[in-house]
């Protein structure tokens, strides 16, 4: 089994696939570095799988205001 993976994600509003970060097996889950600041929230959580970690960022990356920042560092606009 792989023990790191590369979380791409795909926000409605992005029209783009857009890499949030990466997972390292770390114990019994799956520890979360972002890619972006966009995904900071999610820097060094701890994960049960490459799967539950995409949902998560793309439900913060779903989460984001098309006015902030963090909008632009998702590369959406």
């Amino acid at each position: 089994m792989t023990d790191n993976y590369i979380i791409e994600i795909r926000p409605k509003f992005a029209h783009v696939t857009v890499q949030a970060g990466i997972v390292v097996r770390d114990g019994h889950g799956f520890r979360f570095f972002a890619a972006t600041h966009a995904f900071n929230a999610l820097e060094g959580q701890i994960f049960k799988s490459p799967k539950a970690a995409a949902h998560a960022a793309l439900q913060r990356a779903d989460d984001v205001d098309y006015r902030s920042s963090d909008y632009y560092l998702l590369g959406a606009a």
